[in-house]
């Protein structure tokens, strides 16, 4: 195959991994879910003290949308809403852990 053409389908591949999955919080939103496999809103919330509700909202709408979290809702009294991973999600669980081993390595200590 042609260096230019695999250049652009590495490319191509790395743009709709960051269009999947969306801004900055979604690979934290990602890392909670994996430290914890069900999670409500609030919970997620506390655990990402730096999120406002309207960033937290729109990145797990942003999530469901592309199949990589699930949203279950309760019928309960308050409303309950547990987030999830889809297998899509768990499949990301090398590349978070990628990450983690990085910023651990080369991060600000």
């Amino acid at each position: 195959m042609n260096t230019n053409v695999e250049e652009e389908l590495c490319l191509f591949a790395i743009h709709q991994a960051t269009q999947v999955l969306g801004g900055k919080w979604s690979f934290l939103v990602l890392g909670q879910l994996f430290c914890q496999d069900c999670q409500r809103f609030n919970q997620l919330r506390k655990k990402l003290n730096n999120i406002s509700t309207k960033s937290l909202t729109d990145t797990l709408r942003h999530l469901e949308q592309n199949g990589i979290i699930h949203r279950e809702v309760y019928p309960t009294v308050p409303v309950t809403v547990e987030y999830s991973l889809t297998d899509k999600g768990r499949d990301f669980r090398n590349v978070i852990t990628e990450m983690r081993m990085w910023g651990e390595k080369w991060g600000e200590k």
